[in-house]
């Protein structure tokens, strides 16, 4: 169905970029270029208008004027702001004023295409982003995986296309990232389905028992072997054996997983003849393999032959734009699921609280947390107050009684009354937000200069200017390791190595090496 999508942006190339892709998507674009014009055509175009992108930093009125000017008048309409320069900071901020979702310029056609096609849904009241199931009962597709994230959207591109071979996959990231949840959609997605998916935990198993659990054994092979066991190769036959964090295998079960991987054979334990079986192999793994290949804690051959198509799925703090649709999706689900006799919406404060924080245990703690808020829920919405645990676990926010919050000292002014000061444990952070902010009425170029002389008036060292380009660059895509190697002309293995040369930390680069 055709929508109508307004689009309040400064830049004329910028609003000629995103009428192109929008009217690719079928839907109708009307273009202002500031705040000011912009409401000007949302009082001419009445009820017709359905979705708000907005730009922060404009003339006249910037994008936090609009959002206060809608508020006062009462509008309720999905905004997506787009930022730039800002940082989550700026993101934070225009979350709590009330905007749907955010865009990363620059703006890809297809993270365009996911945060339109949830915002319309929110604002037809029809239907709202799909809630994903949990991997752990029944099948999961590729339509099931909630995402907005360019980076996630690549992921799921890639998994398509394995799906399509029985070539062995390894998905790397870290614990909580969803790795299961994509390889139960290749599995969904690949001529195997309907057919078994079998999990094994590697590094839950005791290493006595791994090679039994995964191989099978035969009645009286062993002291207590009492009871033939078929094991997880022959209960995947036909299907798919997903192996869960496989840097813990021992190093003497590599060996007979490698013939199961070249021959596709397997020796139980006992048996006098191998066993033909025909799986799909993929393995999960938040160690860094090439790495436990060099220590000696696995082989390189099997490594080789496991890592034919790695897909690494980034962590939750490097996509933060995953965060408020996932965040509605468990609101969603949890508030089905405990038989709710009324919707249960979220604030756009706690919204905003949810984006700011880093999530280490990624997306299962950020599903927890939504958990046990709707569990505790005594109203209609989900406020600041219902994630007490993680307002206070984020450096500079000052959190209220009013069930709100703000940055601390360097940012906007604090909300009225008694509020407790969260300790600024990174001193770093609201400062590096601070100075990518910038104004509309100054170039923000200016303070991204680098001096290219020293104190004494000589000319600075390559390697020192290098360094700090490759610093702000880091800050500037927010650790995007490909942008960052893309935007410097340089290839991922060379920028990793010269953070290795100037001890650069790619998680933190304002530090000061040690």
């Amino acid at each position: 169905m055709t929508s109508h999508i307004l689009v309040i942006d400064d830049d004329p190339v910028q609003r000629r970029l995103l009428t192109n892709m929008i009217e690719r998507l079928g839907h109708v674009a009307h273009l202002a270029d500031n705040g000011r014009s912009g409401l000007e055509l949302l009082e001419r175009k009445g009820g017709m208008i359905n979705v708000i992108l907005l730009d922060l930093l404009m003339p006249e009125m910037n994008g936090h004027g609009f959002l206060e000017a809608l508020a006062e008048r009462g509008v309720d309409m999905p905004v997506i702001v787009q930022t730039g320069q800002g940082g989550i900071e700026t993101v934070v901020h225009a979350m709590q004023a009330g905007a749907f979702d955010f865009l990363v310029k620059p703006v890809s056609p297809e993270r365009l295409s996911v945060a339109i096609s949830n915002a319309l849904k929110m604002a037809s009241r029809d239907g709202k982003v799909k809630t994903s199931r949990r991997p752990r009962g029944g099948a999961v597709g590729f339509e099931d995986i909630v995402s907005a994230s360019p980076a996630m959207i690549r992921v799921i591109d890639l998994a398509r296309r394995a799906a399509q071979s029985n070539i062995p996959i390894v998905l790397e990231g870290e614990s909580g990232v969803g790795k299961e949840m994509v390889a139960r959609a290749i599995q969904s997605a690949s001529d195997r389905v309907g057919k078994p998916f079998v999990t094994v935990n590697c590094g839950a198993i005791p290493h006595n028992l791994v090679e039994s659990i995964l191989f099978g054994h035969e009645k009286g092979a062993f002291t207590g072997a009492t009871e033939k066991h078929t094991g997880k190769f022959v209960d995947a036959d036909g299907g798919t054996l997903f192996l869960d964090e496989i840097g813990d295998l021992p190093l003497e079960v590599q060996v007979k997983l490698l013939r199961a991987v070249q021959q596709g054979e397997i020796e139980t334990i006992g048996a006098r003849h191998p066993h033909r079986v025909n799986v799909r192999l993929i393995s999960a793994t938040n160690k860094d393999l090439i790495n436990e290949v060099r220590e000696g804690r696995f082989r390189e051959d099997l490594y080789y032959r496991l890592n034919v198509f790695p897909i690494t799925i980034p962590a939750l703090r490097r996509r933060k734009e995953d965060i408020p649709v996932l965040v509605r999706s468990f609101v969603e689900r949890f508030a089905a699921e405990q038989r709710l006799h009324t919707p249960l919406a979220i604030s756009s404060g706690a919204l905003a609280l949810l984006t700011a924080y880093d999530w280490p245990g990624n997306i299962r703690q950020l599903e927890n947390a939504i958990f046990r808020a709707v569990v505790l829920a005594e109203g209609n919405e989900l406020t600041v107050k219902d994630f007490p645990q993680i307002a206070t676990q984020i450096p500079g926010y000052v959190v209220s009684d009013r069930s709100g919050f703000s940055w601390g000292e360097a940012g906007p002014e604090r909300e009225s009354g008694p509020a407790e000061q969260v300790p600024n444990v990174y001193p770093d952070f609201a400062s590096a937000a601070k100075s990518m902010e910038g104004d509309a009425g100054h170039d923000p170029r200016m303070d991204n200069a680098i001096a290219s002389v020293d104190e004494g008036g000589d000319v600075r060292k390559l390697a020192e200017v290098e360094e700090e380009l490759i610093r702000f660059a880091l800050k500037f895509y927010r650790g995007q390791m490909s942008q960052v190697a893309r935007k410097l002309g340089i290839g991922r293995s060379t920028l990793y190595r010269k953070l290795k040369d100037y001890g650069i930390d790619p998680e933190n680069p304002l530090r000061e090496a040690a």
